[in-house]
């Protein structure tokens, strides 16, 4: 698998990163494990969890793993903190700093590699919230701090706070939404983002799995639409124009001979300022759909053409 830089800065990752947040719940350490194995095998680096993902037994498989499966050094790990198990948003550096060291502990790991804030904390000064990555680089537990949940303008003000003085960590990756069916990114958060020199990691590239093209007849019995847990998640994307964009990516895949996840992540997967999508799968053949993306980039027509059915309505600015 290719790599590229997360941002202006020298870390390299695999083009495409390993999503954790159904381990622990609907994907069990064994599966976690096949997932694993695969996605390594196929030249992948970057594991991406957080704090919340299973009440926190998703760090705790990767630990498992770390020990019996994975060479940790092979690995580019990532977490996420800033929301507190009753739900509520916490930036304060109190709050972050013990997260950060719950997550190295669940981990087994003296590091992470990437460490970014989860969610933005109204409550909290900005200046304080960002000391605590600040402390995290300096103190060794991370070796690069990112944004996840975030607003464009919040993503500048906090790249541009980080710049203004010597020795503050930079931001270096945001997290967001990013698919065939989620384009309102590309109005700010996108440009403030690359202006920043941070690098995009999307997440649900697969617009939250119905670009697999799996719910075209129907919701089958297993799928996220049908669970209680993750219903409520799918259920936006299966509306009639959601459907009219699926049906141009499996268009595009019967003719490229590929298989409709291919052709939705090769797509996400160099759109400007992205460097590696996150996906997150249940199995370990729903993630051999994704890792065929690697073979495959999509010729400049299907891409035009894709781009011109998804396009987003233009608003103010």
């Amino acid at each position: 698998m290719e790599e590229r830089h997360v941002g202006r800065s020298g870390l390299r990752v695999s083009r495409l990163g390993l999503g954790t947040m159904t381990w622990g719940q609907d994907t069990g350490p064994g599966e976690a494990a096949a997932q694993l194995r695969a996605f390594r095998e196929a030249g992948g680096t970057l594991l991406d969890t957080a704090d919340v993902y299973g009440d926190g037994d998703a760090e705790r498989i990767i630990g498992h793993l770390l020990r019996e499966e994975a060479d940790r050094d092979e690995l580019v790990i990532a977490t996420k903190s800033a929301i507190r198990p009753d739900g509520r948003y916490d930036g304060s550096r109190r709050h972050l700093i013990g997260a950060l060291d719950a997550s190295l502990d669940r981990l087994g790991v003296e590091h992470v590699d990437v460490w970014h804030l989860h969610v933005p904390d109204p409550s909290t000064p900005v200046e304080e919230t960002l000391s605590a990555l600040d402390e995290a680089v300096m103190s060794g537990r991370t070796r690069y701090v990112g944004m996840a949940g975030h607003t464009g303008w919040q993503i500048a003000k906090a790249a541009t706070w980080q710049k203004a003085w010597p020795g503050r960590a930079p931001i270096v990756a945001v997290q967001e939404e990013y698919s065939l069916l989620s384009r309102d990114v590309e109005r700010e958060l996108v440009p403030a983002t690359v202006d920043a020199g941070a690098a995009l990691l999307p997440w649900s590239p697969l617009g939250r799995g119905v670009l697999t093209g799996k719910y075209r007849t129907g919701i089958p019995a297993g799928s996220r639409a049908a669970s209680d847990r993750f219903g409520e998640f799918v259920r936006p994307y299966l509306d009639e124009e959601c459907a009219r964009i699926v049906e141009s990516v499996v268009t595009a895949a019967e003719g490229l001979g590929a298989s409709p996840a291919a052709v939705a992540l090769s797509w996400v997967r160099d759109r400007p300022g992205v460097a590696a999508p996150i996906v997150g799968a249940r199995t370990a053949a729903q993630l051999a759909q994704a890792l065929a993306s690697e073979e495959l980039t999509l010729p400049h027509e299907i891409r035009s053409a894709l781009d011109d059915v998804s396009d987003v309505t233009a608003a103010h600015p």
